[in-house]
């Protein structure tokens, strides 16, 4: 049985302070399971911050981002190596915003996510449409696209969770249907069964992103082929995040 994985993704947003505060309102709320994981994204100079704050193996924790090479002059970039030594479970890759604002394609995401393994830690490929190419009934070409060409240098027995975001619900307030997801998810697991066999598409988790609040998360976590979520905004308010958390 995949457990369940819940995920914020904490963007560019929070100091220091507010984070240890998070932590301090967050940690009673959610409701010990066997079958549920929580993890943290914070950004890059709060990851020691969150790191002491879940220092008693409670909850998991990544980075947003990373480069594909240990170590060298890459001038403001991170080193997958030192992630590791820090005690990162996770680093996400190829977030919409990072593919949208910052040029990212899906050849650096395939680099990404074998540099990622090859330190012990979880990749996090997101894959996504946009709004167009949703209307224009390309859906399933994008994201088994960006999926294979994605784990191109993939150990497919090494870890790994896949995120589907469509861009078009991505801080929007737009949330696909639980149909759209369910569809979205099957064809992704489709896809790894056909890239890795039935072992990789039954183990791999799928969480779904975009505009997850508590309101919609009980319901479409009880879609078959969604194993939890990464949220963005939602995941800044304690409160609202471990009701997301608590719905497995």
């Amino acid at each position: 049985m995949r457990p369940f994985l819940a995920a914020a993704n904490w963007k560019m947003n929070k100091t220091p302070e507010e984070a240890v505060a998070f932590f301090r309102e967050f940690k009673p709320l959610v409701t010990n399971s066997n079958h549920r994981q929580v993890a943290i994204f914070p950004p890059m100079l709060l990851l020691t911050t969150v790191r002491e704050q879940l220092n008693d193996g409670s909850f998991l924790w990544g980075a947003q981002n990373c480069h594909f090479e240990k170590q060298g002059a890459f001038t403001g970039e991170t080193s997958p190596a030192v992630l590791a030594r820090l005690g990162a479970h996770f680093a996400l890759v190829g977030h919409s915003e990072r593919r949208t604002l910052f040029g990212e394609n899906d050849e650096l995401c395939a680099k990404k996510v074998k540099a990622i393994q090859a330190e012990g830690m979880t990749p996090m490929l997101c894959v996504g449409e946009t709004l167009a190419q949703r209307e224009s009934g390309t859906t399933a070409d994008v994201i088994k696209s960006q999926l294979a060409k994605g784990l191109a240098q993939a150990d497919l027995d090494g870890p790994l969770v896949i995120a589907y975001e469509p861009v078009w619900a991505i801080g929007t307030g737009k949330v696909a249907t639980p149909d759209q997801a369910e569809e979205a998810h099957r064809i992704l697991r489709a896809q790894l069964n056909d890239l890795g066999g039935a072992r990789l598409g039954s183990r791999v988790q799928i969480l779904y992103g975009g505009s997850v609040t508590a309101q919609n998360a009980r319901e479409l976590s009880m879609l078959p082929n969604v194993d939890g979520f990464l949220v963005g905004g939602a995941s800044l308010n304690p409160q609202s995040f471990a009701a997301i958390a608590n719905v497995k």
